[in-house]
């Protein structure tokens, strides 16, 4: 009973609180110890948020609950340039998307060993990314998107042989969005009441992600996993901005990993993932599509597919502690063409720095500390802005800091 309300409360603030913006709008690491290691976890699971990075990794874990969260400081910011608009409608300016300036984002895992080779288990965990809030933008007062993506993952592991383990999760999926201050696109919507203001929406989807681990020698374990394209219900409150009426639906990913033993306590580990943007067209339209808002050929925010590169090591320093570090990049999801939408988006980190720890409190309990830096960087779209809103320039700025803490029980 105690565990299935620390679920519930989990949902309910994993609902509220997502709001990553680091690989795309994918978090860059999923479980502590990943986070802690650059995000990989593929090939090198740790925890039961294992399954968020590949279910095959369940069965590797034990029994054990997870639970944390991380405080994500994402900056924002937008500079317009050679805006010909007059007056009032001027678009020039240097404006910041941090209003809201901080987001707690919980994490939970619970995984139960059926016996010595099959496991069942839970892992909880969140996207989000498209987020802004300006106070003052290029398109007027009190601006902002906000999506959450929370994932309920149960899954299912099992070792085929000694070596090799297979793995599915269920993903049941709850996203919400809310968008404000965007009335200066009603004339480019199908449907303009739908657009803007009409508070907190809301769809669910059921999508499913399966992997494989498989140990190659002493030293060295290989994984592969695959998420399906996750089909979301409508937000029909807003099905005059996204495409397809109000679509959203969560973007197939796959990815390969590898973890080699160095020594007794060196781990290294590295993965290769892409996310699958052009897949969703509300994500992938571009602003000329040609289309209104709303249609299925109507202008989204333009994302190419994200491919990224992860390396993580953790070392451990005693019986009682282990260090990690990691690194990460992701090719740029947003064209420079496509940089006046991606004002309400402009998720364009590219590098992240990654540190963490682990301290075991007991021999059944442990505490582990996770910071990730993602460098500062811009996208520049040269005359990006139509001729009917004055035309010009913008530049699109972003830098992210967060820091977590898990705490672990195994059971």
């Amino acid at each position: 009973m105690k565990m299935k309300k620390i679920l519930v409360a989990m949902i309910a603030a994993g609902a509220m609180g997502s709001a990553y913006a680091t690989d795309g709008y994918f978090a860059d690491g999923y479980g502590m110890k990943a986070e802690g290691m650059g995000g990989v976890g593929i090939a090198l699971p740790q925890d039961a948020l294992a399954a968020a990075n590949n279910p095959a990794g369940m069965v590797m874990v034990g029994n054990r609950v997870d639970l944390g969260a991380d405080l994500f400081e994402p900056s924002r910011s937008t500079q317009v340039t050679g805006n010909q608009a007059p007056g009032p409608y001027n678009m020039n300016g240097n404006f910041s998307g941090n209003s809201r300036p901080m987001f707690v984002i919980p994490q939970f895992g619970y995984n139960h060993m059926l016996d010595s080779s099959k496991s069942l288990g839970v892992s909880v965990y969140g996207n989000g990314g498209m987020n802004t809030s300006y106070a003052n933008s290029p398109f007027g007062p009190n601006v902002g998107i906000n999506l959450a993506q929370l994932f309920v993952a149960p899954t299912y592991a099992m070792k085929i042989n000694e070596n090799n383990a297979i793995g599915i999760s269920l993903n049941l999926v709850y996203q919400t969005f809310s968008a404000d201050g965007l009335q200066a696109f009603s004339p480019m919507s199908s449907n303009p009441s739908a657009l803007t203001n009409n508070g907190t929406d809301s769809s669910t989807g059921v999508g499913a992600r399966i992997g494989w681990t498989g140990q190659v020698s002493q030293a060295v374990t290989l994984g592969a996993t695959y998420a399906m394209k996750t089909h979301m219900s409508n937000f029909s409150k807003y099905s005059g901005l996204f495409a397809n009426g109000g679509n959203f639906d969560i973007p197939a990913s796959y990815g390969v990993g590898v973890s080699v033993k160095a020594t007794n306590s060196t781990t290294v580990a590295a993965d290769y993932k892409v996310i699958q943007y052009s897949g969703v067209s509300s994500i992938a339209n571009t602003a000329t599509q040609g289309g209104p808002l709303g249609m299925s050929n109507g202008a989204g925010f333009g994302w190419q597919d994200v491919k990224i590169f992860k390396v993580g090591v953790s070392q451990e320093v005693n019986d009682l502690l282990t260090v990690r570090a990691g690194y990460s990049h992701n090719t740029q999801p947003i064209p420079a063409s496509q940089a006046m939408f991606n004002i309400l988006a402009p998720g364009v980190v590219q590098d992240h720095l990654t540190l963490g720890m682990t301290y075991n409190v007991t021999k059944t309990n442990e505490l582990t500390v996770a910071y990730m830096h993602a460098f500062q960087n811009s996208v520049y779209g040269s005359n990006v802005i139509p001729p009917n809103f004055g035309g010009g320039n913008v530049n699109l700025k972003m830098y992210e800091d967060s820091l977590g803490v898990a705490y672990s029980w195994k059971l």
